[in-house]
């Protein structure tokens, strides 16, 4: 993506107006692919939230899941990947060493609570991006998958499964509404 100058100019006097005390990416941080988890995040909750309460147990594009399995899967993979990042900045307390997701479970959570699961894993992995230091983005974490990736590649992967995803909760997200960056970078 080419940076137009409005946008710099935009992003300096944002920047001026927070403060000092606001915390921002590092420079070193892949901020386009970092642009393109966070519009697929915020897609993925707006159709997440036009679903109804009882449709979001109904069934998803997924073969054999709920739209609540998807929505668990979702966030539990965000959780996942925050988790890999902070390791990359300090080490993580027992919990977090221990955290075994359990998808059959979560699915079952209330629907106010399966929001709220993606809600947070969402901002959770956000903060984890914003707060990695600008020499750690080339280190290597393994994924709940089992793929050992570098942090840079998390962006890039988050954005693919919740623009996948937003579509396989099968209530009116279609493909072409998945920007063609992404499009191109996962027809590769």
């Amino acid at each position: 993506m080419t940076k137009r100058p409005e946008d710099i100019a935009a992003r300096k006097a944002l920047r001026a107006r927070q403060g000092g005390g606001a915390r921002y990416d590092a420079v070193t941080a892949p901020h386009d692919n970092r642009l393109l988890a966070r519009r697929g995040a915020a897609y993925f909750a707006r159709k997440l939230n036009e679903l109804s309460d009882a449709d979001l147990y109904g069934l998803s594009l997924c073969n054999g899941w709920t739209r609540a399995h998807l929505v668990a899967h979702v966030s539990h993979e965000a959780r996942a990947l925050a988790i890999a990042l902070k390791s990359l900045r300090e080490p993580l307390i027992a919990e977090e060493a221990e955290w075994k997701p359990d998808l059959a479970l979560a699915a079952t959570l209330p629907s106010r609570a399966l929001r709220h699961l993606y809600d947070h894993s969402a901002k959770h992995l956000d903060v984890e991006w914003r707060d990695l230091p600008p020499d750690r983005w080339n280190m290597t974490l393994t994924t709940l998958g089992g793929d050992t990736v570098t942090a840079r590649d998390t962006p890039m992967i988050r954005a693919e499964m919740v623009w996948r995803a937003a579509i396989d909760l099968g209530n009116g997200g279609r493909p072409t509404d998945v920007p063609r960056a992404l499009r191109q970078h996962s027809a590769k």
